[in-house]
């Protein structure tokens, strides 16, 4: 580990990241733009599942690792699905602003997400909706951007980005959108993990004080 801005070591975080849709999307041109800043038009379909790394120092005390997993069309799978999506802690969903039947997939895409993988409380993954290829002439739905935002509030996404593997427009942004909120799930979970380890002491210390006054009294 690295040290931080006061000379302590670095806080590092390892956090799968999830990145789905339709195939052609675009997932890959994505990942390989936002970690190797790299594009080629040229990609062959993602067969099983591939991933990427990317290294993020986030601030002076952290550092981010992302594993982003791009995963193929469900299809495929059948149920193994559900061992990709394990202990995945944030997703993006891809969709090409090109091709309207692309979006229409999406709430399958999301309901799949949230049917197999759920943070440590229960609660839904944070998931960011990307509508890819904005640097191309959008099909009929797609120039209504009021409609997006109505749509991701209702199936419960925590933003969305118009987004270029190509001309690389809010790559970056979304990611850091997302990380953001994954870094402040981690932090609130962890506070209630120790509020709980707490609560446990507290009663390990009455418990065995209650049991050394008991033998006192007995001898």
């Amino acid at each position: 580990m690295g040290k931080g801005a006061a000379g302590g070591e670095k806080k590092e975080h390892l956090y799968k990241i999830l990145v789905i849709g339709e195939l052609g999307t675009g997932k890959t041109s994505i990942i390989k733009r936002y970690v190797h800043q790299f594009f080629s038009q040229h990609y062959r379909a993602t067969i099983g599942v591939d991933f990427a790394l990317k290294v993020l120092n986030w601030d002076a005390d952290t550092i981010v690792r992302l594993q982003l997993w791009d995963i193929a069309g469900q299809e495929r799978f059948g149920n193994m699905t559900r061992v990709y999506y394990k202990e995945a802690v944030g997703a993006f969903i891809v969709f090409d602003l090109t091709r309207a039947s692309t979006f229409d997939a999406v709430t399958k895409w999301k309901n799949d997400l949230d049917l197999k993988v759920q943070l440590p409380d229960g609660r839904p993954v944070p998931c960011v909706l990307l509508a890819n290829k904005c640097d191309q002439p959008k099909e009929g739905l797609m120039n209504n951007t009021s409609q997006i935002d109505d749509f991701c509030k209702e199936k419960g996404f925590t933003g969305w980005f118009e987004t270029s593997a190509k001309e690389n427009i809010n790559i970056d942004e979304a990611s850091r959108f997302l990380v953001t909120q994954v870094l402040e799930n981690d932090k609130a979970m962890k506070s209630d993990d120790a509020a709980k380890d707490k609560d446990v002491r507290t009663l390990d210390d009455s418990g065995a004080h209650e049991r050394s006054e008991k033998k006192g009294c007995c001898s």
